[in-house]
């Protein structure tokens, strides 16, 4: 794996950190995310942040090990195109469905690298 890749899996991987860290390790609730625009507003920006990562990586190396990985960029377009339409279910589904296996899976491959 190149160099730019593993900065482009560092960027995701630092993005997920801090998505994390804004919940202040207190247990995530949709109330509390809903409640908080600060927080949904910064948790956008991560998810563009790692989309726009993982797009970079995909014109690199299409068959990266990442599952979903053109859903990844796909997130990040909507969230700044169909910024109108992004509804808080939609974001608050990324964190906590979706982040938790994308860093397991980016978790892997900077271990390989």
């Amino acid at each position: 794996m190149d160099d730019l890749i593993k900065k482009h899996l560092q960027d995701i991987m630092t993005a997920i950190e801090e998505i994390d860290g804004f919940f202040g390790g207190r247990p995530k609730l949709f109330e509390d995310f809903c409640a908080n625009l600060c927080l949904r507003r910064a948790t956008e920006r991560n998810v563009e942040i790692i989309g726009e990562a993982m797009n970079r990586i995909l014109k690199t190396d299409r068959n990266i090990a990442v599952t979903n990985s053109r859903k990844i960029v796909d997130a990040r377009n909507y969230i700044i195109h169909g910024y109108d339409s992004l509804s808080a279910d939609i974001l608050w589904s990324m964190v906590v469905n979706h982040l938790p296996k994308l860093r397991d899976e980016v978790t892997a491959l900077l271990a390989d690298g």
